[in-house]
């Protein structure tokens, strides 16, 4: 439920009908935008501003909020030049991987070219399903190469030190 809704739910268990809390929201609004302009005696008579009067306010204040909006615009260069804000060495672009086939698609360019090492930590039904796309057969093509399937005593070592820190 809106804020008006539950608004005019309220004003409708105050008494009102629903079409007089429709009313009051919208001439609260109209005051609002200055299209309405409320008497300062009692009771109060509700008058339309001249047209050409509320559309020259109405378009003051979209220029007022331009104006705003091109100044804090100007600051935020400023402060950029000043931060000199440039893309750090250690951020990261990830992709989000829906299904196997897009997995599959995004790691075999992956193993296809690694030369020297691999390795691949994921729970032991996934050999299973690696199977059923040549992931395996690309890592008995990596070990017949000359290649190592599995950590490195330089991985271990490196893996090992930060989980002490």
């Amino acid at each position: 439920m809106t804020s008006d809704d539950e608004f005019t739910h309220r004003l409708i268990g105050f008494g009102l009908s629903e079409k007089e809390a429709q009313l009051y929201l919208t001439l609260t609004s109209l005051i609002d935008k200055g299209m309405v302009r409320p008497s300062l005696g009692s009771p109060t008579v509700y008058t339309a501003v001249d047209l050409d009067t509320a559309l020259g306010s109405a378009l003051q204040k979209q220029q007022s909020e331009l104006r705003e909006m091109g100044e804090r615009k100007r600051e935020l260069q400023e402060l950029s030049q000043q931060q000199r804000f440039r893309p750090s060495d250690e951020v990261s672009t990830f992709k989000i991987i829906k299904s196997i086939k897009e997995l599959i698609a995004v790691a075999m360019p992956l193993i296809d070219s690694m030369q020297e090492e691999w390795l691949i930590a994921a729970p032991a039904y996934l050999t299973i399903v690696a199977s059923l796309f040549g992931v395996n057969e690309a890592r008995m093509n990596l070990s017949s190469a000359g290649g190592r399937c599995g950590p490195s005593s330089t991985f271990r070592t490196k893996l090992l030190s930060r989980c002490e820190k």
